[in-house]
């Protein structure tokens, strides 16, 4: 079976370029990978899915890589949809569900994207990689590049979570703090192209992060027996994976798959500590400003300036979604909410997502019969050092208070 990729496309104007060599950005934005859709029609029927494993691959027509290409894999499983009625109910919605990312193999979504871009830079002969990274992204880019035997380069700001420094050092990355924000990360990691010679991973700056990510768009639909639900709540900073879902939902809708041809309303969510996208969004413009001072503790959405600003916004309203930013204080009492609520462990950027459903919820934008996804992009686990949690201690030298543990 041949690749079905025809070419790449730019983003910002429509040029076509080839998918036969390595490319990064044109105009200084970012490339669509665009596949012969005609062909995988003729190629490809639903029925053929039923039989293959239950990961990533599955859609294989419908990524980047050609059959002779070696895969550099971690085992990128579909990951579950949980019904969440409890928490559904304390907003009068009958139909919520949580598609739960952290069982991919670096506990993130970010697995989906690497793994994508990791085999590509393979493919193309690309030995060194970096990476600018507030968050899971450095993680999972230093786990594929040690499978794929690559040396891995990591820049971080000081204040990233601790478990995502762990992941870049015990995967061997070569990794580096920098007192300042993620932009100046990226600054360096654009220096180093000439000074070190590595290939740049940065968010959209490569054509096939967006690609991996596109498989959350494709596993919901299958997993709503090729529909799609009515609403999808996305944390967004970089707004990768919304951008991929929306390609993957008008690729599906071409090849006829979506049962009754509609397409769900994306919500990009922000904090309003870092929101660049939700004013860009409600002044009508399609490029945003980038943000002075950004601050959440969502790491994964501080991004003040991102590079495919115009693809979130032209995603939402084309959907006739929403952007929103939610108070950056209610954050870590929504993460504590929801786990008590569900059981699940979910990030501070999935907590966002939380709060913004009560919010639309609240303002009627939302319906109590719609399908609704939030996606959790990574586990609580990940970040032990956002929060103090206190503990009642038990002196067993002493008589136990009962009422003490009662309470």
């Amino acid at each position: 079976m041949p690749s079905f990729v025809s070419n790449l496309e730019s983003a910002i104007d429509g040029t076509v370029l080839s998918a036969d060599k390595i490319q990064t950005l044109h105009k200084d934005r970012p490339l669509w990978v665009r596949y012969d859709l005609d062909k995988i029609k003729r190629s490809l029927q639903i029925d053929n899915l039923k039989n293959r494993p239950h990961n990533i691959w599955r859609y294989k027509e419908l990524l980047p890589l050609s059959p002779e290409d070696s895969v550099i894999s971690l085992g990128e499983v579909v990951t579950p949809i949980i019904s969440c009625e409890k928490l559904g109910k304390k907003y009068g919605l009958d139909k919520l569900y949580i598609k739960d990312e952290s069982s991919l193999p670096t506990g993130s979504f970010k697995s989906r994207g690497l793994v994508m871009a990791v085999n590509m830079a393979k493919k193309f002969g690309v030995k060194t990689v970096a990476i600018p990274t507030a968050g899971n992204a450095g993680g999972a880019m230093a786990a594929y590049a040690a499978r794929a035997g690559m040396d891995a380069y990591v820049f971080m700001p000081e204040d990233t979570p601790l478990i995502n420094k762990f992941e870049c050092k015990v995967f061997g990355a070569k990794a580096f703090l920098i007192n300042g924000l993620i932009g100046d990360c990226g600054k360096i990691v654009r220096d180093g192209k000439d000074n070190i010679g590595w290939f740049d991973m940065s968010t959209l700056k490569e054509p096939y992060r967006i690609e991996g990510k596109k498989t959350m768009g494709l596993e919901l639909a299958e997993q709503f027996n090729w529909r799609s639900p009515d609403v999808i709540l996305y944390p967004t900073g970089g707004g990768t994976g919304l951008i991929g879902m929306w390609k993957a939902f008008n690729e599906l809708d071409q090849l006829g798959w979506l049962k009754d041809g509609k397409r769900p309303r994306m919500v990009a969510v922000q904090s309003d500590g870092c929101c660049p996208i939700v004013r860009a969004f409600d002044a009508g413009e399609r490029f945003a400003e980038p943000v002075e001072n950004p601050y959440t503790i969502a790491s994964g959405i501080r991004v003040p300036s991102a590079i495919g600003d115009f693809m979130i916004l032209d995603a939402v309203r084309e959907s006739g979604g929403k952007a929103i930013a939610v108070p950056e204080e209610k954050i870590i009492d929504y993460m504590e909410l929801t786990a008590k609520t569900e059981g699940i462990s979910i990030c501070p950027e999935t907590a966002a997502c939380v709060v913004a459903l009560e919010m639309l919820s609240n303002e009627g934008w939302l319906q109590a019969d719609e399908e609704i996804v939030i996606f959790n992009t990574a586990a609580a686990q990940k970040y032990p050092d956002i929060t103090e949690i206190k503990f009642t201690m038990i002196d067993i030298g002493s008589p136990i208070d009962w009422d003490i543990i009662r309470r």
